[in-house]
């Protein structure tokens, strides 16, 4: 990568990093449902403007499909899922679970695009479950149903962003990326609309509340979007994808000196493991010398 890619992994991280923070605060009022439609809304309402003076109407005219396909698969079904499970996990909890994009991804990638899965693939994957079953069985952690619920819907939004990222390289790499950032929010908005009327908060938000959803849907979904959409069209989906290595360390850092949430051994050593599987995974570092995969 470039200095400029390493700078723009280095801040998309510390932003959505961020939005965990932001929907720990935001989902138990809101509800999952209305936060995420605000976040997206929000977002692509913001970055509208920029559309519509550089004309790039075309662009979304003739890539309207890829467009909303992207707008589910990278937007309101992930951001749905992880909103569900920040309502009942810490937000560096649910990082950690996001951290696992990286090990769906290699996944995809022998599924949907033939490549071979290799020794340091398979050791990859091995280290990042034991790192998730970490997670999940710690006793630090009680195992109720709505715990195990949690969990099981926050690994969704990985297997989605693993999904939408070859599929927006297959699909959009010649789109502009502020195009794809904006409409994916927008269509992401329309997807969520038929659900609003059955999830209806229950109370009027504080000001705090509203706070956090506008630095969610400004700072860590439409700054976000660009310079996500911005990496995988540089560096490729898959080194895009590796920016899930860094977000638990910022999730962490926020949570703890905002929220004053404990880092418990567990989310350590499930960390660690899940950054270490997915980084053999990913053929950043060999553990088998000698060996070529």
């Amino acid at each position: 990568m470039r200095v400029l890619d390493v700078i723009q992994l280095f801040l998309l991280a510390a932003l959505w990093g961020g939005s965990f923070l932001f929907m720990r605060i935001g989902a138990p009022v809101f509800g999952p449902v209305w936060l995420i439609e605000l976040r997206v809304l929000l977002a692509g309402l913001a970055l509208l403007p920029l559309l519509i003076r550089l004309n790039l109407w075309s662009e979304v005219r003739r890539k309207i499909i890829p467009l909303s396909v992207v707008g589910c698969l990278n937007s309101a079904l992930p951001y749905l899922c992880l909103a569900f499970a920040s309502v009942f996990l810490p937000a560096g909890f649910t990082s950690i679970l996001n951290a696992t994009s990286p090990l769906f991804g290699i996944f995809i990638a022998v599924v949907w695009f033939q490549e071979k899965l290799s020794l340091n693939r398979i050791i990859g994957f091995f280290f990042g479950w034991i790192g998730v079953s970490i997670l999940v069985g710690w006793k630090a952690f009680d195992a109720t149903p709505s715990f195990v619920l949690a969990v099981g819907i926050g690994l969704l939004a990985p297997v989605m962003y693993a999904i939408a990222a070859p599929y927006t390289k297959q699909q959009l790499s010649d789109v502009p990326p502020l195009v794809i950032a904006i409409m994916s929010q927008l269509s992401a908005a329309l997807f969520l609309l038929p659900a609003l009327p059955f999830t209806v908060p229950k109370q009027v938000p504080a000001l705090e509340i509203w706070l956090s959803v506008l630095a969610l849907a400004l700072f860590s979904t439409a700054i976000a979007s660009i310079l996500y959409f911005r990496l995988i069209q540089n560096v490729g989906a898959t080194k895009a994808l590796t920016v899930t290595y860094l977000i638990p360390v910022f999730a962490m850092i926020w949570g703890t000196l905002i929220l004053k949430e404990a880092i418990t051994p567990s989310m350590v050593l499930g960390c660690a493991l899940i950054l270490i599987g997915t980084a053999i995974a990913n053929e950043l570092f060999n553990p088998l010398p000698g060996k070529k995969s």
